[in-house]
């Protein structure tokens, strides 16, 4: 009855923290998070050129689809595909959930929040809070007063205590640092990271493995396809000269025929008919076409004269016609 009558006199005591403020003035904090960033840019930056170089290959297949076979567009189509996918696979591995940036960035707050942690113990047992509440977390505060944040009161409790660790361990932290951003927290999460790390190498291997024998397999589609492309070229190039050959030996055997006939021919007239005959013959044909052509004359001049005639008799009969009428 005394201590409930003592704790309902001095009332209750009630605290709050800003975890983000305490984190943004933790120089080893700020450091570390500067080279994640550091990292998540230069993976971002690594990630954004591959799919650059994606988007540039799907606008060349575009480019180039008229010139290319369905077998060789959908070959190109896979490769596409198959590049696109092992990007996003890296992608989700560095920012996924469960990726390097969210367990990088657990190992870096875990022990600050530690720390945050054991000062918040320490004060609230020696100060007799009842209540510490964190501002920066879930809980709606929709007032607080400045009197009741002890946030510089906690920074200073790690400062204090990272000050005493600083001068045993300053190597090794700085050894630590050089190495990676973030050291190891326990032989429990190195286990666990070492557990994970391996189950990513044996799927990495288990993809490339896959990717090796699609590859293969294509290469071999591919090697097929131009042996039957070459042995249909070969066997066209066959027909071809083969066709070729008929049609010369045909044009020579005509040729050879013409010219054993116009030979013989002209050995026939030469031994059957002599110089004058054949100039008396000329002669002669001459003087027909001539003939010829003069009764061609004379037949066009009579027909021209009995039209001629013919117009002035109806002439004259128009005129007969005329002079009866008056």
């Amino acid at each position: 009855m005394l201590s409930i009558s003592v704790h309902a006199q001095r009332g209750v005591r009630i605290a709050y923290i800003d975890t983000e403020y305490i984190l943004e003035n933790v120089p080893e904090y700020q450091e570390a998070m500067s080279q994640l960033d550091d990292k998540a840019q230069k993976w971002k930056n690594e990630i954004q050129g591959k799919l650059s170089e994606i988007a540039q290959k799907r606008k060349d297949l575009s480019n180039e689809k008229v010139l290319l076979t369905n077998e060789l567009i959908e070959e190109r189509e896979e490769d596409i595909m198959f590049e696109e996918k092992e990007i996003l696979d890296y992608q989700q591995k560095r920012f996924g959930p469960n990726g390097d940036l969210m367990i990088q960035q657990k190992q870096l707050m875990q022990p600050i929040q530690d720390q945050i942690f054991a000062a918040v113990q320490d004060m609230a047992e020696s100060r007799k809070y009842d209540f510490i509440f964190d501002k920066s977390a879930d809980v709606v505060m929709l007032y607080s007063a400045e009197r009741f944040d002890i946030s510089d009161q906690v920074l200073r409790a790690i400062t204090r205590s990272s000050k005493r660790r600083q001068a045993q361990n300053k190597a090794q932290r700085k050894a630590a640092e050089e190495e990676e951003t973030v050291p190891e927290i326990n032989e429990e999460q190195e286990a666990r990271e070492k557990a994970l790390e391996e189950k990513k190498e044996a799927r990495e291997s288990a993809v490339e493995k896959r990717r090796q024998e699609i590859l293969a397999a294509r290469e071999a589609k591919k090697k097929e396809a131009e042996a039957r492309r070459q042995k249909i070229l070969e066997e066209r190039e066959k027909a071809k000269q083969a066709k070729l050959e008929e049609r010369n030996k045909t044009t020579a055997s005509k040729t050879e025929n013409e010219a054993t006939k116009e030979e013989t021919s002209k050995s026939t007239d030469t031994t059957t008919k002599t110089r004058a005959e054949l100039i008396e013959e000329n002669r002669k044909k001459k003087l027909a076409e001539r003939e010829a052509r003069k009764k061609e004359l004379e037949e066009r001049k009579r027909k021209i004269l009995e039209e001629r005639k013919k117009a002035l008799e109806e002439k004259q009969k128009v005129r007969d016609s005329i002079n009866n009428s008056k």
